[in-house]
């Protein structure tokens, strides 16, 4: 059987193309281009502990986007939760000794990133409100928040720049391997739990048949008895819920403290994490870690001149090429039907 058509290979190679345009155009030979990424970014140990350090966060919020797409939400608010979830976090952490902290500020990020996310699925479940709207609303209010909290009444007094103090070490998660600079942290394990956990939900438990069921039809799930209203708020809030602990992680493991623009866009290139994971939730493994390689990848590059923006070509790319071939294998499908 046939998925991939001519027209999707065309795709293929123009994307290809695309990018070596694009690198061209930033006054980089693609052959060196390729070479330096190769060297420093997927054979030395440091690039792979940079490598992990970016697809452990990518792989929490791309299971928080793909719980909300599968109960038919655009969460595109994955990032002011994430954002929300770490200031929480870092909150407790600074007030709470010992390692009791670690515990209390995953579940105060956990609480933070799902009571942000409440107000959307109470809105889109009783008022019919589009999410993507009340969540890049949410986002603005979160990103400006938090940024008042840091420069005011969480800011560390001893810096310069809106940011808390740091956390005590005893807060810190540790590494569950450390050899010269490659390391990798306890936070990857909750990462990897996390997608099983998501996995088994969404297969195995009569919570997460009334999911699909409401994402594919919500009339036909409200005529077999299904409560669709309270799904969507509970989906919607444990997304948030997920965010949040990604924020959490990420302070606890890699930043150990909260600061002014917290994320780099993490919660939006989830949408790309579990679009590229297709139907199946163990694909974001692979996909939160392939838009990780591709994070360090480009910041090798920007250490030679080309634009870090390159990034977004090649994950453009990325993503119009697979959803092509997606449409391509269920067009193949409806027609073998």
């Amino acid at each position: 059987m046939k998925f991939l058509g001519w027209k999707q290979v065309i795709l293929a190679l123009a994307g290809f193309a695309l990018i070596i345009l694009a690198l061209i155009a930033a006054k980089a030979v693609p052959a060196e281009a390729l070479s330096q990424v190769i060297e420093k970014a997927i054979t030395k140990p440091s690039g792979w502990r940079n490598i992990l350090k970016e697809s452990t966060p990518l792989i929490l919020l791309g299971c928080s986007v793909f719980l909300a797409l599968k109960v038919g939400l655009f969460n595109i608010g994955a990032d002011g939760q994430f954002v929300i979830g770490a200031c929480a976090a870092v909150v407790v952490a600074l007030n709470v000794p010992g390692p009791v902290a670690i515990p209390l500020s995953i579940i105060a990020g956990i609480l933070g990133g799902a009571l942000w996310a409440l107000p959307v699925g109470l809105i889109k479940a009783y008022r019919g409100g589009h999410e993507v709207i009340t969540t890049i609303m949410l986002n603005n209010i979160a990103g400006f928040f938090t940024f008042y909290l840091v420069s005011g009444p969480l800011k560390d007094p001893t810096s310069q720049q809106p940011s808390t103090a740091s956390i005590a070490p005893s807060a810190e998660l540790p590494n569950l391997f450390q050899q010269d600079t490659f390391r990798i942290n306890s936070s990857l394990i909750f990462a990897i739990i996390c997608v099983l956990a998501l996995w088994w939900y969404l297969k195995r438990t009569v919570g997460g048949y009334e999911i699909s069921a409401t994402g594919q039809n919500v009339n036909v799930a409200r005529f077999a008895g299904i409560n669709v209203n309270k799904v969507i708020v509970r989906t919607m809030s444990a997304s948030g819920g997920i965010a949040g602990l990604a924020g959490a992680l990420q302070v606890l493991a890699f930043e150990h403290r909260f600061y002014g623009n917290f994320s780099p866009g993490y919660g939006f290139d989830a949408l790309g994490v579990a679009l590229l994971a297709g139907g199946n939730p163990l694909g974001i493994l692979a996909s939160g870690t392939l838009f990780g390689t591709i994070a360090e990848s480009t910041s090798v590059l920007s250490r030679t001149g080309v634009p870090k923006g390159l990034s977004y070509i090649l994950l453009g790319v990325l993503v119009i090429v697979f959803a092509a071939y997606r449409y391509r294998k269920e067009a193949q499908r409806g027609t073998d039907s």
